[in-house]
């Protein structure tokens, strides 16, 4: 939030079950959200299922292991390593990437935008039935 994100929402369980967490941020996803960004691990049993199960609960696209990632209007265009080079894919929105090292530089906050993500709102929602 420090780095200029508008909105975070956390979902209060404490269940680790892939398909479950999956569940949960599909239902959230649903809500009119263009991109839905994963990492490559999880921490369960680091399988990197979680975007593509995502991507079939939403009926989305799905690219897995983002090293690029760029957006142009309801357009995006995905870099990815693969074998012996790199592949590019575009795809339209709404769409679940899922990143690995690479995708984001990281950055440290200034105190402005430090200041500025105390007064942003943290949702904390509650779980959605979901079959785990």
């Amino acid at each position: 939030m420090a780095l200029g994100g508008d909105e975070a929402i956390r979902i209060n369980t404490d269940n680790s079950d892939s398909s479950y967490i999956a569940a949960q941020i599909a239902a959230i996803a649903k809500d009119g959200y263009d991109l839905v960004f994963t990492g490559k691990e999880t921490i369960d049993y680091n399988g990197s299922s979680i975007g593509g199960m995502i991507a079939e609960m939403i009926d989305a696209p799905y690219i897995s292991l983002a090293t690029k990632f760029e957006l142009s209007g309801t357009t995006a265009s995905v870099t990815r390593e693969i074998e012996g080079g790199e592949e590019t894919a575009e795809v339209a929105l709404p769409a679940v990437v899922s990143c690995q090292k690479g995708v984001a530089e990281q950055r440290i906050p200034n105190m402005r935008g430090i200041m500025a993500a105390r007064t942003k709102p943290l949702k904390v929602v509650e779980p959605v039935a979901a079959d785990a």
